[in-house]
C-alpha cells in the first residue's frame, strides 16, 4: 500500500493556518507531514489506543462528577438491554417483528448513548461528565472478552472453502477499500477503520485498527454508524437476493457470513435462509474474524514505519522495533490469549464448559454495550462534518465491490458442497 500523508491532496485545501494541514478526521499536520492532535489534545495515548482530546477540568468536585458519569454509562447499558429484549417481544405478529428482531444492541447502545449527549449538553453537564466516558477501556476489555467467542477449533472444523473465501475476500476488499479512500483523500487513520470494517468483521475490527492506528474516537464513532447503517438491510437484503440468484443452502451461507459485517447481522441474516446456511455463514464469519488480530498487527507496522514515523521536530528517524511495539494494540495480544484459553476450556474436563464460555460473551456484550453508549456520549457532531461525504461513498463502494467478489467466490468455492 503506497503511503497516503494525513493532510495531502483534498484535504490540503482547508488549512486552518500556516504550518497546520485540516484532515478528514478532525486530526492536524504539522510542517512535515505527520499527524498530530489538534490543539488541547493528545497525540497518542502511549501508542495503544485511540487518539484522545483533552480531559475536562479537574477541581474538588471531579470525582463525584466522574460517579455521576459512570452512572450514566450504566444506566443507559441497562435501557439497551432492557429494549433488546423488549423490542421484539413487542413487535411480534406485526410487520415490523422479523425487523424488530434482527436488530442488534449496537443500534439501541449508539443511539441511547447520542441521546443522552444531546440531553447532558442541553443540562450543560456533559463536558463535567466526560471523564467517565471511558470509551478506551470499555473497548478493549470487551475486545478481549470478544476472543473467547471465536474458538481456533472453530478452524479446524472449518471446511477449505471457508478458509480460502476469508483470504481472497479479506485481502481483496480491503485493499480496494484503502485505494478508494486515498483516491477520495480520505486520512489515513480514517481509511484504515473503514477498510478494516467492511472486509472483516464491522464494529470489532474497525475497533482494534483504531487502536492500531491510533485514530481519533470520532472516526470510530463514524465508521460504527456507517457499519450500522449498511448491516441492517442486508439482513433481509441477502435472502431475499439468494432467492433471485438461486444459490445453494452453502453458497447463500458463503456469501452471507462473508459479506455482513456484523456477526449478530450474519447469524440473524442466515437463520432466515436455514439451518444450514446459518452454520456455514457463522463458520465464514469466524474465519474472517481470527483475521482481525493479523491485519491489526499489519496496520501497527505500517503506520509505525511508513504513515507517522515520527511526530515532532527535528530530524526524522526510522523507527525501530520498539516504535512498532510500543505502537502495537496489546489488547490484541488479551484477545488472542483469551481464544486459546476458550479453546482449553471448551475441550477440558469441565462438567459443563458451555456454562463458562456462555459467562464470558456476557461479560463481553456489556462492556462492549457500554463502550458503544460511550462512543454515542462522546460523539460531537463537527468531526462529521469535516468528514462529508466522502466515508459515506467510501463505504457504499467498498460495499458493492464486496458483494460482488463474495458472490463469485461463494458460487465457485462452495459448488457441490454436501452437508
Amino acid at each position: 500500500m503506497a503511503a497516503h500523508t494525513p493532510g495531502t491532496g483534498e484535504d490540503a485545501s482547508r488549512a486552518d493556518g500556516p504550518g497546520a494541514t485540516g484532515t478528514a478526521g478532525g486530526t492536524a499536520a504539522g510542517p512535515d507531514g505527520t499527524a498530530v492532535a489538534p490543539e488541547g489534545g493528545a497525540a497518542g495515548d502511549g501508542g495503544d489506543g485511540l487518539r484522545e482530546e483533552a480531559d475536562a477540568p479537574r477541581g474538588p468536585g471531579a470525582p463525584l462528577w466522574s460517579a455521576l458519569g459512570v452512572l450514566v454509562v450504566l444506566a443507559l447499558a441497562a435501557a439497551t438491554r432492557f429494549l433488546e429484549s423488549w423490542v421484539p417481544a413487542a413487535a411480534e405478529g406485526t410487520p415490523w417483528g422479523g425487523f424488530a428482531e434482527a436488530v442488534e444492541y449496537p443500534v439501541y447502545a449508539i443511539l441511547l448513548g447520542l441521546l443522552g449527549n444531546l440531553a447532558l449538553s442541553l443540562l450543560g453537564v456533559r463536558d463535567r461528565l466526560a471523564p467517565a466516558f471511558r470509551t478506551e477501556f470499555l473497548i478493549k476489555t470487551g475486545l478481549v472478552l470478544l476472543g473467547s467467542t471465536v474458538l481456533f477449533d472453530v478452524i479446524a472444523q472449518a471446511a477449505g472453502p471457508a478458509v480460502l473465501q476469508a483470504l481472497f475476500l479479506v485481502t481483496s476488499v480491503f485493499l480496494f477499500t484503502w485505494w478508494v479512500g486515498g483516491k477520495l483523500g480520505l486520512d489515513d487513520r480514517l481509511r484504515a477503520l473503514l477498510a478494516s470494517s467492511v472486509s472483516i468483521c464491522g464494529v470489532s475490527a474497525a475497533i482494534a485498527a483504531a487502536g492500531a492506528v491510533q485514530a481519533r474516537r470520532e472516526q470510530l464513532a463514524y465508521t460504527a454508524s456507517l457499519v450500522i447503517l449498511f448491516a441492517v438491510p442486508s439482513i433481509f437484503l441477502l435472502p431475499w437476493l439468494v432467492g433471485v440468484l438461486g444459490l445453494s443452502t452453502a453458497q447463500a451461507g458463503a456469501w452471507i457470513g462473508g459479506n455482513i459485517d456484523t456477526t449478530a447481522a450474519v447469524a440473524a441474516s442466515g437463520a432466515i435462509v436455514g439451518e444450514e446456511a446459518l452454520q456455514i455463514a457463522s463458520i465464514v464469519k469466524a474465519t474472517q474474524n481470527v483475521l482481525m488480530g493479523v491485519v491489526a498487527v499489519l496496520l501497527t507496522a505500517y503506520f509505525a514505519f511508513r504513515v507517522a514515523p515520527a511526530e515532532g521536530g527535528g530530524a526524522v528517524e526510522r523507527p525501530g522495533l520498539r516504535t512498532l511495539w510500543d505502537r502495537f494494540p496489546k489488547f490484541v495480544l488479551g484477545f488472542l490469549a483469551a481464544s486459546v484459553v476458550a479453546t482449553l476450556w471448551s475441550n477440558g474436563p469441565a462438567a459443563d464448559p458451555q456454562a463458562g464460555l456462555d459467562t464470558a460473551r456476557a461479560l463481553r456484550d456489556w462492556f462492549l454495550i457500554a463502550a458503544f453508549t460511550s462512543i454515542g456520549l462522546e460523539f460531537k457532531l463537527g468531526s462529521l462534518r469535516e468528514a462529508g461525504w466522502r466515508p459515506i461513498g467510501v463505504f457504499g463502494l467498498a460495499t458493492v465491490f464486496n458483494l460482488a467478489v463474495g458472490l463469485l467466490l461463494a458460487v465457485l468455492l462452495f459448488r457441490g458442497f454436501a452437508f
